[in-house]
This record gives structure tokens, C-alpha cells and sequence, in this order.
């Protein structure tokens, strides 16, 4: 593929942390031009000033974040971000610099955040609310070598265990619980009565979770992946309930996925317990929700379909690969540190800063047209490389079948108002929906099928 022009080399950690104190300190500077920023407006806590990069945060990023996409690049394969006010970083722009950080070699980039220059300087402002997404936790997400084959060991023999045969059962099972709730109504918000708890009831049943934790772990993840304001009490509150469900599996163990875990011979202590749970159940939840919103938004409101899928003309399968190349749940994330200023495609990766893959960017490169197909895997929604989603096969069949028993229930369901605008969730670190309200006939009344949800597990 061929790269994009050379840019300037990046700055170094400092600078794109900030602290300039010469003529002109205080004013926000482009780390490329030197060029001053524009005199910012106030508009509210922490909007008190234009960043001097392109920001995937704020009314703008909301309103498009594909036109910030294009912005960043034109700056190159890597270029700097914000994440949040005071909150720097790069991120990559192209497929081809995405896969060059995830099959990185572990002498060049490392995954632990201790590697954070300005983290480990206190330059990051306690209050981000992007902050507890990417600091240090003792999960294998973040951990190098020997670690993070541990942790991640214990991760995927777990999963393993998980009945692929009677998942989808299972699914149907809660699927049609939900319908059942709403469909005598003839219209329903398909986020929040459909694609928002169908995930969280899965995950409530294979990690064995009482309802009432599983809501207040649940909700904290998505919390944090929107960024809120109260970001550090929602992630209080989450280690707070996967502590309580680990101790409990401890005192009472069963056949769901954190006794599995608990089981492993790598005897993983309560603070290892919290941030398996706190990984695999955010990486099941929210990024799931978003994943059926996206593709039952795509189905009912592109005429390219225009009933295909509902017929079984065009496999459900396809349209989900579909979505996850042109609008992946999880847009940007992933960060990796560099142990040493690294020259990449015209730009120098500086240490110790933040560097995010952005998946959103990579599998939108326009070095790719012609490659987004729906027989394609190739793209980068599950991320790759030794990090690669472990659980992917799993999500694919919760939502392939949460889809297409939407469809078979409700065939005729479309948007309330196809003109309005697609409300959008914070897209900083993930992609989805904050509502899908549909209309429908209600169906006559049938009894649903009844499965139970529990055999599903061995």
C-alpha cells in the first residue's frame, strides 16, 4: 500500500504534553506548524480553550467524526490527538499503521500505561473523563511478555468452555423475552429495550452474576466507554462489583466463566479476578450493544438491503462483517507506548506518549476500496496481532442471532422518522447508538419458544 507524503517529525513526550514557557506560554500551538491557535470561546468546564490538535472529543468530533478522520489523515499515518482536555496522544490513521502497532515487537512498543511519560509525571489531569479507560490495570489488556500470556491464558481456556451448540439458544431465549415486552406496543426503542440488555442478560449468565450486580457492572462500563463526567466514581463502582462477584464465586463456585477463571492454575488473586471480569464483561457489553444497534440501524434504513435480509436472500453474516469493517463498534483504543523515539512513515513516534489504533480509521482507509466485502474478514473491528479479541466468535454469534430474531419476529419494523438524524453515543473511544426507535405490527399473540437459559453452559 502506499503511504501517505511525509509530514514533519512529531515532537517529543514534552511537548506534546504541553509546558511551553517561552514568548507567548499558555498559548496552544500546532506540534507540527508552531502555528498559535486561534482565541478560543469558553463554553463550559474544561471548553476554555481550541486544542492545537484535531480532538476526538467535543460538538465537533460528535456532530462528524469522519471529517476529524480525514483531518488527521492528512497529517500522516500517525498523528497527535487529544483524548480529552490536557489528555495527549497520537493515533494511527491508515490499516497499514494500524497493523504495524499490533504486531509490534515487544522491544519496541510496550502495552503497560507505567510507560506514560506524562501519567508518570502527574501532567494528566486527574478529572479526565477519558483517563479510566486507558490507566494501568492489572488485566491482560495492558500487560507485556510472560504477564500478559498469564493473564490472557486464563482468559481464553474460560471462554473455551462457553457451549458454542446451545449460545444461540440461550440468545433466542432472552431475545424473545425482550420482544415479547414491547411487541403489543407496535413501536420500541431497539437500543434500549432490545440491544442494550440482551448482551448484559448474556453475560449475567455465563460468568454466573446476580442481576443486580451484573446492571451495576453493566452500567459502569458504559459509563466509562461514554466518557462521562463522574467517569472515576463509575469506575469505583465497577472493580467495587466485580470484586463482589469474584469473592462470591470463591465462596460459591459454579459453571459459568468466573469460576472457570477463578479455576485456572495461574491462581488469579482478587485484584487480578477484578480486571479479568471488568475486561471481558466491557468487551462483551457495550461494544455488543453497539454492534446490534449498527447493524439493525444499517438494515432497516439502507435501501441497499431493502428486504434482502429479511427474505434470507442476503445472510445476516454478511451484513454483520459489513458493519464491523464500515462502522466498528469499538472506533478507537488499544494504546501502546513506544520504548524509543520511532520513525514511522515520515513520523517520529515519541516515547512514553499514548499511542491509540483506530479502527475506525483503518478499516475506512481509502487504500482499502474494493476490500470492504462481506465475504472479507480482513478487517480490524476485533483488533489483531497476539491482542486480538479472544471472545470474537462469540460476539459474532450472539449478534448474528439477537438480529435475526429481531427480523423474524418483527419483519416489517422501520424507523419512526427516517429523516431524523442518527443519535449518537460519545464517539471518543467507541461507535453506537443512543436510540433506535422503530414501528412495527404488533404479531399476533404466540407463546415464544422456551429454552433454558442456564443449559447453555457446561
Amino acid at each position: 500500500m502506499n503511504r501517505p507524503p511525509s509530514v514533519p517529525p512529531a515532537p517529543a513526550a514534552g511537548d506534546l504534553a504541553g509546558g511551553d514557557t517561552g514568548p507567548g506560554a499558555g498559548a496552544e500551538r500546532c506540534p507540527y506548524t508552531g502555528a498559535a491557535a486561534p482565541a478560543p470561546a469558553p463554553t463550559g468546564r474544561h471548553a476554555t480553550r481550541r486544542p492545537a490538535v484535531p480532538a476526538l472529543y467535543g460538538p465537533r468530533f460528535q456532530a462528524d467524526p469522519h471529517a476529524v478522520y480525514r483531518e488527521l489523515r492528512a497529517m500522516g499515518p500517525i498523528a497527535p490527538v487529544e483524548l480529552g482536555p490536557g489528555l495527549n496522544a497520537m493515533i494511527t490513521t491508515t490499516y497499514e499503521a494500524a497493523l504495524h502497532l499490533l504486531r509490534h515487537t515487544p522491544g519496541t512498543f510496550r502495552k503497560d500505561p507505567s510507560h506514560w511519560v506524562a501519567l508518570r509525571e502527574g501532567r494528566v489531569p486527574e478529572d479526565s473523563p477519558a483517563l479510566p479507560m486507558i490507566i494501568p490495570r492489572d488485566n491482560a489488556l495492558w500487560k507485556d511478555g510472560l504477564e500478559h500470556t498469564r493473564l490472557r491464558g486464563a482468559i481464553t481456556a474460560s471462554l473455551a468452555r462457553v457451549d458454542t451448540h446451545g449460545l444461540p439458544a440461550m440468545v433466542e431465549a432472552i431475545a424473545d423475552a425482550l420482544i415479547d415486552s414491547f411487541a403489543a406496543d407496535g413501536t420500541a426503542d431497539l437500543v434500549a429495550q432490545y440491544a442494550a440488555p440482551l448482551p448484559m442478560q448474556v453475560l449475567l449468565h455465563m460468568f454466573g452474576c446476580p442481576e443486580d450486580l451484573g446492571y451495576t457492572i453493566v452500567d459502569a462500563i458504559a459509563r466509562l466507554f461514554d466518557t462521562v463526567s463522574d467517569a472515576a466514581r463509575a469506575n469505583a463502582e465497577l472493580e467495587a462489583a466485580c470484586l463482589e462477584l469474584a469473592r462470591l464465586k470463591r465462596a460459591e463456585p459454579g459453571d459459568d466463566v468466573t469460576s472457570w477463571m477463578i479455576e485456572q492454575p495461574q491462581r488469579l488473586t482478587d485484584v487480578e479476578m477484578i480486571q479479568q471480569i471488568l475486561l471481558v464483561v466491557g468487551a462483551g457489553t457495550t461494544p455488543s450493544t453497539n454492534l446490534i444497534a449498527n447493524t439493525l440501524h444499517r438494515l432497516i434504513t439502507d435501501d441497499e438491503y431493502a428486504g434482502d435480509a429479511y427474505t434470507g436472500s442476503r445472510p445476516i453474516t454478511g451484513v454483520v462483517e459489513r458493519v464491523l469493517w464500515e462502522d466498528p463498534p469499538v472506533a478507537n483504543y488499544c494504546p501502546l507506548y513506544a520504548t524509543t523515539a520511532i520513525p514511522y512513515g515520515g513520523v517520529t513516534i515519541p516515547p512514553g506518549v499514548p499511542v491509540l489504533v483506530s479502527f475506525a480509521m483503518a478499516n475506512t482507509d481509502p487504500a482499502l476500496d474494493g476490500m470492504r466485502r462481506e465475504d472479507n474478514r480482513g478487517h480490524l473491528a476485533f483488533s489483531g496481532g497476539i491482542r486480538a479479541c479472544p471472545a470474537q466468535g462469540l460476539a459474532r454469534l450472539i449478534t448474528q442471532t439477537a438480529v435475526t430474531r429481531l427480523l423474524d419476529r418483527l419483519p416489517d419494523a422501520e424507523p419512526v422518522d427516517p429523516d431524523a438524524p442518527a443519535s449518537r453515543r460519545p464517539p471518543t473511544f467507541h461507535s453506537g447508538l443512543t436510540t433506535l426507535p422503530v414501528a412495527f405490527t404488533p404479531p399476533r399473540a404466540t407463546p415464544s419458544p422456551s429454552h433454558d437459559p442456564g443449559s447453555t453452559l457446561e
